[in-house]
């Protein structure tokens, strides 16, 4: 049973639609209709797949729905009439955007903004998924939801425009910070590093940017189980990595999970400088997703393997 709880307002939206009413107690629904935006990218891959199990799952691409187009994101967020927004829609390249602020920013910021305008006139609840860029890695331990954002990067910035939108214009809505990602069908460290492994024998990887790798599966039955609570707020799903793993260590990892016999070089991030600033540290903290929805992570080596027995890479 999948339940998206919607509260009564002072004022409630006139809907025929089961999920719109005036009374004072919340209601369960069976099945909810979900609107996933990005729908071609890797996340909303396993999302797709995770939430169809049970429920109407409307996945739209960026063609079909560019959310930097207020006009086309209001009508088809008013004609599909959907219980829940899913937001996977992304300006992701984090080099690159020193260079396209103001892509990253109309991407990141002004579309989550035209999402957040839409929803909130609908009283649809929205989820969104942001990043652990959003810290500047000088705390040294786990960042809780509670701790101050100051990006360092423009991709930083700009997908903190979008959580801040969000919490302006909303009252109901989660916000998902996650880390490191990788899955199925999409470009990320575990299969860059498989295949630099394989044409080059020798890699470099950076020794001090500490972080907790997440899986695209792990991060929607995570989303899944948060959207199904109703418990709205700010929220950090990753896979368990304790107190985070350096991304040398885990392409170490990788290569020796895969049985690929390769020399992984460590370096300093000053040794391979990047257009785009790191955070040095940005494990995030996912407690109070556990006590608020009893949602427990799996260990980062058992993810990790799981992917690698069925990734056919």
């Amino acid at each position: 049973m999948f339940g998206i709880f919607l509260f009564a307002t002072a004022n409630p939206p006139e809907c025929g639609k089961e999920g719109c009413w005036t009374s004072q107690h919340d209601k369960e629904l069976d099945q909810v209709k979900i609107l996933i935006t990005g729908s071609e990218g890797m996340l909303a891959q396993d999302l797709i797949s995770v939430l169809g199990e049970n429920n109407e799952v409307l996945p739209l691409s960026k063609r079909e729905m560019d959310i930097t187009q207020k006009g086309t994101v209001i009508k088809n967020i008013k004609s599909n009439v959907p219980d829940i927004v899913i937001n996977c829609a992304a300006y992701t390249k984090v080099d690159t955007a020193e260079e396209e602020r103001e892509k990253a920013f109309q991407v990141n910021g002004i579309g989550v903004q035209n999402l957040a305008v839409a929803c909130a006139e609908m009283q649809i609840p929205l989820c969104h998924i942001s990043t652990d860029y959003v810290f500047d890695g000088r705390k040294n331990k786990p960042y809780t939801p509670f701790d101050a954002a100051n990006p360092l990067s423009i991709y930083g910035e700009s997908k903190l425009a979008g959580e801040k939108y969000i919490q302006w214009i909303m009252n109901k809505f989660y916000i998902v910070r996650t880390s490191g990602l990788y899955g199925r069908g999409g470009n990320n460290f575990v299969v860059t590093i498989l295949r630099l492994a394989k044409e080059r024998r020798a890699v470099k990887v950076v020794t001090d940017q500490i972080c907790s790798p997440t899986s695209t599966l792990n991060l929607s039955i995570g989303i899944k189980k948060l959207i199904e609570s109703g418990s709205f707020g700010i929220y950090h799903i990753t896979d368990d990595s304790g107190n985070g793993i350096s991304w040398f260590d885990y392409a170490r990892e990788i290569i020796s999970m895969a049985g690929i016999r390769a020399e992984i070089i460590p370096v300093t991030s000053e040794e391979s400088p990047r257009p785009a600033k790191r955070p040095a540290y940005s494990v995030l903290d996912t407690e109070i997703t556990r006590l608020a929805v009893n949602y427990t992570p799996e260990k980062r080596e058992v993810a990790l393997k799981k992917f690698l027995s069925t990734a056919n890479l």
